[in-house]
């Protein structure tokens, strides 16, 4: 049996909200078994479990809401927490949104590192994929459909000489999340975010948490982490945003051209589909058996 996991102590940062501006106080908790990931609006005490069935926004970032309240920019947070195998968390924040922190999920995977992880006495469950399921939308398209382990490839495309026909596929039973993906920053366009924030939105991008292109080059002076790191964070989005689904997939996504919108029609249409998945226990690898073959505790354990 592999075990569930949750944080072994609580631990709190502050930062700045992407689009509010806000100052942001972001507190993550331990959470007993079978609970998932849960958010918190400390500041108006509403619960809000992190499900595709709670996702009310997905322009700009993806959002949850509940009872009048919501919490924006979920994605990056999500992502580490599924990059790290945690199934269990209860996380508050104070605000409309998760802070940005440098715009990757970078600084998530270090303060869940900071606060230990924690293995819990009932098995992970598992979500595997059994038939193909498919969202089209002129030329964006993603997919779901079986693989024995998990892997998520997408093909980026924009009118920018730096982001034209951009391919990454990573196998997570065999890469590392926080090599690969984590350290991978929100992008835009500089026509785009100066448009956005004379509209009162993206209040709180800047060249700290975003990269940012002009109509040939990256702005910011230190340049790219990765050489294909906007496409790589398309990656990141995703696992964010599948983590939706509310349990850890086995199977395989590609996606071309899609964001936040695709992703959650696509989380949708698999669970909405009862032929299409499998709840079943992750189980540990009998000797001699292929690692690729059963679920790993975290998306990037092998390596």
């Amino acid at each position: 049996m592999i075990p569930q996991r949750t944080l072994e102590h609580s631990i709190k940062c502050s930062g700045i909200g992407l689009h509010s501006g806000k100052k942001i106080q972001l507190h993550l908790h331990p959470a007993d078994s079978n609970s998932g990931i849960t958010f918190i609006r400390s500041d108006l005490g509403v619960r809000i479990p992190a499900r595709a069935a709670n996702v009310c926004d997905t322009r700009l970032c993806t959002t949850i809401g509940k009872d009048g309240a919501s919490i924006s920019t979920v994605e990056h947070l999500l992502s580490a927490l599924a990059g790290l195998g945690i199934d269990n968390a209860d996380i508050e924040v104070d605000g409309p949104e998760v802070p940005v922190m440098d715009g990757s999920a970078a600084p998530f995977v270090f303060l869940i590192q900071c606060a230990g992880i924690r293995t819990q006495d009932q098995p992970k469950k598992m979500l595997r994929i059994l038939k193909r399921v498919e969202i089209n939308d002129g030329d964006k398209r993603c997919a779901l459909y079986p693989s024995s382990g998990f892997r998520v490839s997408y093909l980026l495309d924009y009118d920018h000489p730096l982001l034209r026909r951009r391919y990454v596929s990573i196998d997570f039973s065999r890469q590392a999340y926080t090599r690969e993906v984590s350290r991978a920053r929100t992008f835009g366009f500089l026509h785009e975010i100066e448009q956005l924030q004379k509209a009162g939105l993206a209040l709180g991008g800047s060249l700290d948490n975003a990269i940012v292109l002009d109509k040939y080059r990256v702005v910011n002076e230190g340049g790219l982490r990765y050489e294909d790191e906007c496409v790589r964070h398309k990656i990141l989005d995703t696992l964010g945003d599948l983590s939706l689904a509310g349990l850890p997939i086995i199977g395989a996504f590609e996606g071309e051209r899609t964001g936040h919108y695709s992703n959650h029609q696509l989380v949708s249409a698999l669970l909405a589909d009862e032929s299409a998945w499998v709840i079943e226990d992750a189980v540990t690898p009998a000797k001699g058996q292929a690692e690729t073959t059963n679920a790993p505790q975290s998306v990037g354990q092998l390596v």
